[in-house]
């Protein structure tokens, strides 16, 4: 099968389109003829060497995709071959088929398109666990979502407004993404490059009360801001460390406010334990894709061999929403 392949590890031109192997299903798993997957920043990372898959998972990049059952394995009831669904992977969504868990597989909704279908399971699902299921975030509450214009902040400004939709949330962002963030639902939008301190305007726009929920993959240099942000019993649920793994931190000042910092990785979590924030995620979440309340935004499409220009819009901040990458047309 054609797949995109790792020249070793490091910048753009260790990326290759070639052949290699079709997977083969174990009992619990089936196999998907994909259509689309989409680029997340973790893919980088691992291009770079620095975010090797799970165990077991396979080498090749890409977290989710959409597309067609083509084979199940023995053990599996809830699907049949020609279904069309997406699903979240541990590895192997740049090609042409990939294997996925059947408890990892949602059903595409007849009103989604196969590249919509493939931005969902990584980003949206990333959003979903951290904001609602750990932050648990409630309707009337108030949010600080990092990263204005990326895929899992587009994701938590969607998802925030269809099912809390008397939220309110604050987003950091790139001055050229400053609008599209604040068309997109974000009540205060705070430009990162002339206000690194944001605590000062989260105070002001919340009359001192401060946050219930923060969303944050920058690390270390986000913490001071942050605790100052956050209310009473508020949740730091840290996702990334972009800007360093070390920071101080004033632990009297989360005594007393009894905060909590919750870090927060899905990949890596047990086979199991995805399943079941999938399958919550399929309860509560999926119905806005189906009746168009939330719908995916997509930057541009890719094909496979784009993969090079692809991943140089994410490597560049170009891109709000998703970058597709168009595998084969189903």
């Amino acid at each position: 099968m054609k797949a995109v392949l790792l020249d070793g590890f490091g910048g753009l031109e260790v990326l290759k389109v070639g052949e290699i192997e079709k997977p083969t299903p174990k009992n619990n798993e089936v196999l998907i003829k994909v259509a689309a997957t989409s680029i997340n920043r973790p893919d980088l990372v691992q291009r770079a060497g620095k975010y090797p898959p799970p165990p077991g998972d396979s080498e090749i990049l890409g977290l989710e995709v959409s597309g067609l059952i083509e084979e199940v394995g023995s053990e599996v009831t809830q699907w049949k071959v020609g279904d069309r669904v997406m699903a979240l992977v541990g590895g192997g969504g740049y090609a042409e088929y990939a294997v996925a868990y059947a408890n990892h597989v949602m059903p595409i909704p007849a009103s989604m398109s196969y590249e919509e279908a493939a931005c969902v399971c990584e980003s949206y699902i990333t959003a979903f666990l951290n904001v609602f299921m750990i932050g648990e975030f409630q309707n009337g509450e108030t949010a600080i979502l990092h990263g204005g214009g990326g895929g899992v902040n587009t994701a938590g400004i969607q998802l925030s407004k269809a099912l809390t939709p008397d939220s309110k949330l604050i987003v950091t962002a790139h001055p050229d993404k400053l609008e599209r963030v604040q068309k997109l639902g974000a009540d205060l939008v705070v430009d990162y490059t002339t206000t690194p301190d944001f605590s000062e305007a989260v105070k002001e726009f919340t009359n001192k009360k401060g946050v219930q929920v923060i969303l944050d993959h920058v690390g270390a240099k986000y913490l001071a801001p942050n605790m100052n942000s956050l209310a009473y019993k508020g949740k730091l649920v840290i996702i990334g460390i972009i800007s360093g793994i070390k920071a101080e931190l004033n632990l009297a000042l989360m005594m007393v406010k009894r905060q909590q910092i919750i870090g927060s990785v899905l990949r890596s979590r047990p086979v199991s334990e995805k399943g079941e924030i999938i399958a919550e995620f399929t309860r509560r979440a999926l119905p806005k894709f189906a009746d168009r309340t939330i719908v995916p935004i997509i930057e541009k499409v890719f094909s496979i061999d784009e993969v090079v220009e692809a991943h140089r819009m994410m490597e560049e901040d170009k891109h709000f929403g998703k970058i597709v990458l168009k595998i084969a047309d189903l």
